[in-house]
Order: structure tokens, then sequence, then C-alpha cells
């Protein structure tokens, strides 16, 4: 006997589409500002910046593309719809920061030895406005970044940004207060250093998901014992839980039931119990009981624990 309880309306991307547009467009804006004042400037950590700030609005693009793709309806051949597109777009953030990340490295490196002319006054300017535009869509994704994978790799970059901005700051201040011009390659080796393990972090969330693990706040041996408290249940056998989008957790059990249970007809009243035991505690909407009686684990294939 089965039962599946689906709840989830919408995904949680697309829930906060709307703060995703306006940090697009804030974002977009910058780089425009950026490149053309590190081109006139001369100075890579801007530039830098600058292309950290293009790969973060691509980010947001499609994340914003996968959020109108997860919320069209499940068909019968995706019977979750396209919801794991939020993921893959996740996936692409955190490989665009990645490269990113070792470009910068790689080009400030090659620039150590002989570091060029940097206009201060055009370089401070810039990244000063930068840094503002960066705590403004900061401030606009921190509501959303703790519910869904792609506003978190949003909110990271964008983190990262504000960082490259203040790494850019400090940069132009040194060079203008003291002469010395590695002051721009070290910053940006910053700005690069800064970038890559935040894009291991948000890579590792997402093989987790790809790979169903068991989501963060779910303790399987807690659900297990929540499960056998439930009146009729005896046992729980092939319990999985994984992450079908950022989210929208899902669960499965095989429940051993005793026989009074099922002489009973209680059936539907332990189902019941147990969707809103789960629920209420792990916040598991989606679950699937499939109710089994005392002794027909034996006909099944070797369980899972």
């Amino acid at each position: 006997m089965n039962a599946g309880h689906t709840h989830s309306h919408g995904t949680a991307t697309g829930r906060h589409r709307r703060r995703l547009v306006i940090v697009l467009a804030l974002t977009l804006s910058v780089v425009v500002v950026q490149v053309i004042g590190g081109l006139a400037s001369g100075s890579l950590a801007l530039l830098a910046d600058a292309g950290h700030m293009l790969t973060d609005a691509t980010g947001v693009a499609i994340a914003l593309i996968a959020a109108a793709l997860a919320g069209r309806p499940a068909t019968k051949s995706r019977t979750y719809g396209l919801q794991r597109a939020e993921i893959l777009a996740a996936l692409a953030n955190a490989v665009l920061l990645g490269v990113l990340g070792v470009w910068v490295i790689v080009e400030a490196v090659k620039r150590w030895n002989d570091p060029p002319e940097v206009a201060t006054g055009l370089m401070l300017m810039v990244a000063v406005a930068g840094a503002i535009a960066n705590l403004v869509s900061l401030l606009i994704l921190r509501g959303g970044q703790s519910e869904s994978l792609n506003l978190r790799g949003a909110y990271l970059e964008v983190l990262g940004d504000l960082v490259g901005s203040v790494a850019v700051i400090v940069a132009g201040v040194v060079i203008a207060t003291t002469g010395y011009t590695r002051a721009d390659v070290i910053a940006s080796i910053a700005i690069g250093a800064f970038i890559l393990p935040r894009a291991w972090s948000l890579l590792r969330e997402v093989i987790d998901v790809l790979l169903e693990a068991t989501p963060k706040g779910i303790d399987l041996d807690v659900v297990r014992e929540h499960i056998k408290g439930v009146r009729g249940v005896v046992d729980v056998h092939d319990l999985h839980a994984w992450t079908i989008t950022s989210g929208v957790p899902a669960l499965s059990a095989h429940v051993v039931v005793d026989q009074e249970c099922i002489r009973d007809g209680r059936s539907g009243e332990v189902l019941d119990a147990l969707a809103e035991c789960l629920g209420e505690h792990f916040d598991t909407e989606h679950c699937t009981f499939q109710l089994e009686p005392v002794g027909h684990g034996a006909h099944e294939p070797v369980a899972h624990a």
C-alpha cells in the first residue's frame, strides 16, 4: 500500500525571482562601468572584479531561466517536472566561479614582475560605485539565500564581488599613497583566492543533491525512531531521503505494520499519522510509504537499512 503526498507549490528560486531580476540589472550596470574603468585606468583588479560580476550576471540569468523551467508542471515522462533545472543552474554557477578564480590568479602572476601604471583616481571611483551596488544586491538576496541553492550561489557571488570591490579600493589607496603598483596584482590574487573556496563549497552542495545524499538537517536514525513510534508500526526498512531541488526534500520507506492494523482497516490512519509526523518534525511533505504486513520482507530483494 503506497501513499504519496506532494504539497510543493513552486520552487524556492521561483519564489524569489523578483530579487534575482533586480540584482541582474544592478550587476550588468556595474560590469559596464567596471570594464570601461578597468581599461581606462589599467587596473587588473578592476577588470578581475568586472569579470567576476559578469560571471555573476550570467549565473543569475541562468538561475532565472532555470526557475521558469522548474515552475513548469510535471508530465508523464518527467514526473517531477523540470525542478532539477535549478540544480543544474547552480552547477553551472559553481563551474563558472571556479574558472574565473583560476584565470584571475594566473593573470595576476603574469603581471607580478611588470605591474603596469594604474590611474588610481578613476580606479577608486569605479570600485566605490561597485561596492555600493554589491552591498545593495547582497541585502536584496539575503532574505532568500538560505532557501535555494541558486539564490545561495548568487549570494556568494555577490559577496565575492563586494570583497573584490573592497580589495580594489584598498589597492587603489595603497598605490595612490605609496606608489606600490604591485598592490593591484596582490588585490587580484586576493579576489581569486576568495572565489575558489566558495566555488568549491557550492559545487559540493550541488553534487550532494545530484547524488541524492540525505538532506542536511535530516538524521535518518531519528526519522526511523519517529516512524516506529507511530501506533501500529512494527519496523521500517528501505528508508531513503533526498532533495529534488532546493526547498523540496523527499522521503520514502517500507513500513511494517502489525496484523491488528491490517485486520482493523487502520492503514489509512497509519499513513496519515506518518505524513503528519514527518511533515511536522522534519519539514518533509513529499513522502511515500509502502505499508507491509509482518513477514513480507522475506519476499523482497535484499533491503536497504
